[in-house]
Order: C-alpha cells, then structure tokens, then sequence
C-alpha cells in the first residue's frame, strides 16, 4: 500500500512539473503576443489621433468655403442688380446692343485668329474689316459712357463686384481643396488605423487562446499540488501508524523477555544487572 501510493506520488510530482513547465511556457508566449498587440494598439490610437485631427482640418476649410461662398453668392446678387440697373440706364439712354466687355472679349478673340491663323487675302480682309467693325463700335460705346455718369459709375461698380466676386470664388476653390486634401489624408490615415486594428484583433484572438490554455494548465497543476499533498498525508499517516506498530512489537518483546527473567529472579535464580535494568523498565520491579 505504501509503495504504491509513493510511485502514485512520483508520477504526479513528475505531471506537476510537467504542468508547471508548459505553464510557464505558455504565460511567455502570451506575455509577447499581448506585448505585440499593446503595441499595434497605441499605434492605432495615434493614428485615430491623426486622423481626427485631419478631420478637423477639414471641416475647419469647409467652414471657410461655406462662407467664402456666402460672400460670393451676395456679391453675384449685388452684380445681377447693377446689371438690372445697367440695362435700365442703357434703355433709357437709347443704348442697345452689346455690352463694352463683350465688345472687348470680342475683338480680342478675333484678334488671336488673325494672328494664329493661316487665312487666304480675302479672308484676312474679311477679318481685319471685322474688327474695325468692332473697335469702332467699341470706342463709340466708350465714348457715350464716358458721357453718361450713371451708366459709367454703375460699370464701374459692376467692375469692381465682378472683381470682389472673383476673388471670393478663388478663395472657395483654394479652401475646398484644402478641404479636399485633408478629406484624403485622413481617410488614407483611417484606413491603416482599421487594418492595424484588425491585425490587433487577430493577435488578441491568439493572446486569450494562448492564455487559456496557460491557465488550463495551472488548474491541472493546482489539482495536482492538491492530490500530491493529500497522499503525503496518508503517506506520512501510514508510515507513521506502521513507526507505532513497530514501537508496540518491541514493547512486547521486552515485556516477554521481562517475565521470563522476572520468572527467574522469583525463583531465587541470579540475575544480571541487564536483566535488572530490563525488569526495571518493564515496570515489573
């Protein structure tokens, strides 16, 4: 019985380290994978930092375009009034036709053909009577706006809106692609945050997978430890109870000795100082 639970006992010690062993293994290799995901996690957040901080960019510029767009569509309902007020002014002063600007954008247009252009004598002549046409008309025009204050203040104002205008619009163009820019960068950054993070994910799968089995194996080591402790105890128990019976046969064998010399020493027989001593032990003296 006593022999069996120690090999019991020495098989479960040699499973103890075994559980150990793997154990510790296993809370390593967890250990480096939750590193690795803890890493890819701070990187995640700082570009989750970055992108939100293109997103307000963004929408910083797009504030701006919002606006700028504003002014600008005030300032095109400012242009379309002057032009009213134009054509009311043009009317009354019996002033028909094209505008001075078209005239212009006119001249100039024919003006690049002559001299872009591989035109034939006649149609060349054709062109340059063309434009004589029109600078006369142009400078006829200027001259009756010249004449006239109000047509030449509302033109002048018309001008200086379409100017103002202009400017508003650039400015809704350069903001909206800023605007734009920072949209793209941050998508971009959003992205390799989501695939980081989704590499995070599948490292953690592995962590928790790995840190299970790790504690699997302690339980089993922990039950073990358990059982290894319980046959230590009915071990010593039984080594102890058999330390007992060995006490008692001995006692017994030294109680028989005693009355046989006790028997002896009745009788009137000599006997030795051992026997004496042995007599006096035994509680028979």
């Amino acid at each position: 019985m006593l022999k069996e639970l120690q090999d019991k006992k020495a098989i479960l010690v040699k499973e103890l380290e075994e559980y150990r062993d793997k154990r510790n293994e296993l809370n390593t290799d967890a250990s480096k994978w939750s590193a690795e995901r803890n890493k890819l996690n701070r990187t995640s957040r700082m570009l989750t930092d970055e992108a939100q901080q293109f997103k307000h960019e963004r929408d910083e510029y797009n504030k701006k375009v919002s606006e700028y767009k504003v002014k600008r569509d005030e300032c095109n309902k400012k242009i379309n009034a002057v032009n009213a007020k134009i054509e009311e002014i043009k009317k009354d002063a019996n002033l028909t036709g094209a505008s001075v600007s078209e005239l212009k954008k006119e001249i100039e247009s024919l003006e690049f053909k002559q001299q872009t252009n591989v035109l034939s004598s006649e149609k060349e002549k054709e062109l340059v009577g063309a434009i004589a046409t029109l600078v006369s008309e142009y400078k006829m025009k200027m001259t009756e706006i010249e004449r006239n204050a109000e047509l030449k203040s509302a033109l002048g104002a018309l001008e200086d809106l379409r100017e103002e205008a202009s400017l508003y619009h650039e400015k809704v163009t350069e903001y909206a692609d800023l605007a734009q820019e920072f949209h793209d960068k941050m998508i971009k950054v959003f992205r390799e945050g989501e695939g980081i993070r989704v590499k995070s994910d599948r490292i953690h799968r592995k962590f928790v997978k790995i840190q299970d089995e790790a504690d699997r194996h302690h339980h089993r080591f922990i039950k073990t430890q358990k059982e290894i402790r319980e046959l230590e105890k009915m071990i010593a128990s039984i080594t102890r109870r058999g330390r007992e019976d060995k006490r008692k046969v001995e006692r017994m064998k030294v109680r028989k000795e005693a009355e046989s010399i006790y028997n002896l020493f009745r009788r009137g027989e000599k006997i030795s100082t051992e026997d004496l001593m042995l007599l006096q032990r035994s509680d028979l003296l």
